[in-house]
């Protein structure tokens, strides 16, 4: 095993299923065309189409863990990815407003399927060796922004034939459907004795303290990091800096931009290892109040790709704590919970954003984004006081044997 998961095929097809989970929402781009196709649904209406997909990934992440026992992981991401390409690809031939709304809720829950899965599978096969973990992390990470920017640039020229052929981006999944199913080997659990299942079972149900802390500061960080996305292109074309087409390449070359970064994570977690805990987000935080005080394109950019460096390392080094935190019979478990509250995080975050602006009196786009930056440092506070607390338990640990 250890030759085949060093080798390349085996890395890009374990990766691959990765390419879409970020990929639901990219037919957004085709939304203004789909408000003639629907002349009796409202426009917040076919805007749910976009946005659906959340409530699907987070009942799909709660039904995984039973399909895991029922059906193991590997037949779990290809029942996973089977639903995913049938859903995506419904409303290229469908006319009818409600049943592509299900085919949106069903592409959700199929990516739900395979969505933990993605992440908890690469330590089954690195966790020996933490700098090649750490690296696959950092690719794994990055693997939705792939998908997310290949898909975009596909959408961009699909929606010049019609909103049908944009949905033809979900047919991206045959080819890893193909790969994961002929080169990632999963062996299927030994049967036990009925004593022994109900003793795993119980085991597989616990989670610590460290699980607890992470999905609380990844429900946090997504909350606070959404505005990035829903508030850009109003603030861009308030304050004049251009228009929501500027808004939408800003945001495309920022995705371009997140992917060397964290590409390169294990090659950050090499040599600065805990210490990407506070930077990370102390940048993430700087870039948020560098963007609400930008008053200008090239000032604003400069902006966004600091706050797309430290996001690129910060998340990748929450999901590598976990994958070394949490207990090793319960890491799906533990990174399905992370998971849904990161898209609970994302769903809630503009109903938060909009009480907290009210609250201190900021409500404009500049407001939101300070408001966000403030948290972030808040976040990047309470990492660098993780970060002291742990080293200096660990040097007390070593004076006390050294002693």
């Amino acid at each position: 095993m250890k030759d085949k998961q060093n080798h390349l095929l085996f890395k890009v097809s374990l990766l691959s299923i990765s390419l879409f989970l970020m990929m639901a929402p990219q037919i957004s781009s085709a939304l203004p065309l789909m408000y003639h196709a629907f002349p009796g649904i409202q426009q917040a209406g076919v805007q749910t189409l976009a946005t659906i997909p959340n409530f699907g990934v987070v009942a799909g992440l709660l039904v995984s863990p039973l399909m895991v026992r029922w059906c193991h992981e590997k037949l779990t991401i290809v029942i996973g990815l089977v639903v995913t390409l049938l859903a995506g690809t419904f409303p290229m031939y469908a006319t009818a407003y409600s049943a592509i709304l299900v085919s949106r809720f069903l592409i959700g829950a199929g990516i739900g399927l395979f969505n933990s899965l993605a992440v908890s599978l690469i330590p089954q096969f690195y966790k020996r060796d933490e700098n090649e973990l750490a690296q696959m992390i950092g690719y794994q990470n990055v693997m939705g922004s792939v998908g997310a920017a290949i898909a975009s640039f596909l959408v961009s020229y699909l929606v010049t034939i019609s909103w049908h052929a944009a949905f033809a981006i979900y047919l991206l999944v045959i080819p890893a459907l193909i790969l994961f199913t002929l080169f990632v080997p999963l062996p299927r659990p030994v049967i036990q004795a009925a004593s022994q299942s109900k003793k795993a079972a119980t085991v597989t149900r616990k989670i610590n303290m460290p699980v607890v802390v992470i999905a609380v500061l990844m429900f946090l960080v997504f909350i606070f990091y959404m505005p990035f996305s829903y508030e850009l292109p109003s603030l861009i074309v308030a304050n004049g800096m251009g228009t929501s087409s500027t808004a939408a390449l800003i945001a495309g070359l920022s995705t371009l931009v997140s992917i060397p970064v964290g590409a390169s994570f294990g090659f950050f977690f090499k040599r600065l290892h805990d210490r990407i805990f506070p930077l990370g987000f102390l940048l993430v935080a700087v870039g948020f109040i560098l963007i609400a005080v930008a008053t200008n394109i090239v000032f604003l950019f400069v902006a966004v790709v600091i706050l797309g460096f430290g996001f690129g390392i910060g998340v990748p080094y929450l999901y590598n704590w976990l994958d070394w935190a949490a207990p090793e019979s319960s890491l799906n478990l533990a990174t399905t919970i992370v998971l849904v509250l990161v898209n609970i995080g994302c769903f809630v975050s503009p109903t938060i954003m909009d009480v907290l602006a009210n609250i201190v009196g900021h409500g404009t786009p500049r407001g939101v984004m300070m408001l966000s930056g403030v948290a972030f440092l808040l976040i990047a506070a309470y990492a660098l006081g993780h970060y002291l607390h742990v080293h200096q338990a660990q040097a007390n640990i070593a004076g006390g044997t050294h002693d």
